[in-house]
């Protein structure tokens, strides 16, 4: 079965529930409304060219709009291209070198007026489950993004896992505050709801008084660890209390802010963990603990253990065929495994643990040095409000151990509590102050500028 076939199907079965709000633009669509918009529109992609396994560049703000074009895409059977909306001209231009889309979709017309008239009888929801469905790219934080390839099964593998783990029904609204480009709000967000029966509320981007205005209306919200922050700091995270679950993902969780929200929010965050590549690997428990630090256990029908060098390694129906141009024996191990590069641990009662990417270890000395650990210690410290261990280039140690500091912390405090807690090593020998780090659409500390940016 294709992704959208099971959307049709779950919209047929209550055409007149509202499913997908969004109050900037004066949405309230039913679901038989947004079958015959989407309909309409992939009937209209059809008519101007797109054929199935094009592939559609679909770079978009969030909106109503948005929902429908990605929608629309999938249903006339072409491939959907994820392209991050704040990508410059350059970057934009190596996704679509890699990807060479036929099509593009962008906020200029993202109402697709510029399309002749839809077609009489499209061919729609055909796609089988092997087809491919999107290329994602993935983040870039620590080098240029690549392009993973998902079909209709891999997403709608995806989108049921969640949807059992966390007992997703007809009766839930999102609380939609993600950017549309990314798995954490497609993969996730729109797909989870629509193969869940549920709603949407889509907010035009993330702004805590426009949260806190909405959330009484929704019974769940998935966030970034920044949005938290940023809900933290605005003093609106009891506008969370109403919610049913609430979801941290996409960047690791720091457990002072998993405490605040906790006490503010009336419940606990469930972090969870998901890769493009993947959608979701694991999560804390619905019902049960949910565990500061940890990512939890592994989502239905994933299976996941430790590989060589501590590398978390999956397998499941919701795992990518492979990377676009790139050997799949480059990608998989050779009995099947995806080595995801991130390193990882397994505590006594199956609570998974991220300790940090293979790709931002650090070596210095002979030593290997996981930023992670070291930022833990770090945050510790009440004058600490963010911070990033990175390597430099350095011809004693082959790699400098440094600490980037958002705050005004003392550095010889800091020297002292590093000291009191990590091996010699594993301390930084240089500390740098900057007003705030780079960080991606997703909350993520994009390392390589970073490094760039301090020398």
């Amino acid at each position: 079965m294709s992704l959208t076939a099971a959307w049709v199907a779950a919209w047929s079965a209550d055409p007149t529930r509202v499913v997908l709000r969004a109050p900037a633009e004066d949405v309230a669509w039913t679901a038989a409304e947004l079958e015959e918009r989407t309909s309409t529109a992939a009937a209209a992609l059809q008519a101007g060219d797109v054929q199935a396994g094009d592939r559609v560049l679909l770079s978009c703000s969030p909106s109503a709009a948005t929902v429908v074009a990605y929608i629309a895409i999938l249903r006339a059977g072409a491939v959907v291209v994820t392209a991050n909306t704040g990508y410059t001209t350059g970057e934009l231009a190596h996704i679509e070198s890699i990807a060479q889309p036929t099509h593009r979709i962008t906020d200029a017309n993202v109402d697709l007026a510029d399309l002749p008239a839809p077609l009489r009888n499209p061919r729609l929801d055909t796609a089988l489950s092997d087809a491919p469905a999107m290329l994602g790219f993935t983040s870039g934080t620590t080098g240029r993004p690549k392009a993973a390839q998902l079909s209709h099964g891999n997403l709608l593998a995806g989108a049921r896992a969640v949807v059992e783990a966390w007992e997703w029904s007809g009766d839930d609204m999102l609380l939609h505050a993600l950017p549309m480009f990314h798995m954490h709000g497609l993969g996730v967000g729109i797909n989870g709801s629509l193969t869940a029966g549920g709603a949407m509320l889509v907010l035009p981007g993330f702004d805590p008084s426009t949260l806190a205005e909405h959330a009484a209306q929704a019974s769940m919200f998935f966030g970034v660890p920044t949005m938290y922050s940023r809900l933290a700091d605005a003093d609106r995270l009891d506008a969370l209390r109403t919610m049913r679950l609430i979801v941290s993902g996409s960047a690791p969780l720091p457990a002072d802010l998993f405490a605040t929200i906790a006490g503010q929010a009336g419940q606990p965050p469930l972090e969870r963990y998901g890769m493009t590549e993947t959608v979701m690997l694991t999560g804390n428990p619905l019902h049960g603990e949910r565990r500061p630090g940890s990512v939890g256990v592994a989502m239905p029908d994933v299976d996941i253990r430790l590989g060589a060098d501590d590398v978390v390694e999956v397998r499941g129906p919701n795992v990518f065929s492979g990377y676009l141009g790139v050997d799949t024996g480059e990608t998989f191990t050779a009995d099947g495994w995806f080595p995801t590069g991130d390193i990882g641990r397994v505590d006594d009662d199956g609570y998974w643990h991220l300790v940090g990417r293979a790709s931002e270890l650090i070596i210095t000395g002979g030593y290997n040095v996981y930023p992670r650990e070291i930022e833990d210690v770090l945050r510790e410290h009440p004058r600490v409000h963010d911070v990033a261990v990175i390597g430099r280039p350095s011809r004693e140690w082959g790699e400098e151990v440094t600490a980037v500091i958002v705050g005004d912390a003392d550095v010889e405090d800091l020297r002292s509590m590093v000291a009191a807690s990590l091996a010699p090593y594993k301390r930084p020998k240089d500390y740098r102050f900057v007003d705030e780090l780079p960080r991606n659409a997703m909350g993520k500390v994009d390392r390589r500028i970073l490094g760039e940016q301090i020398g």
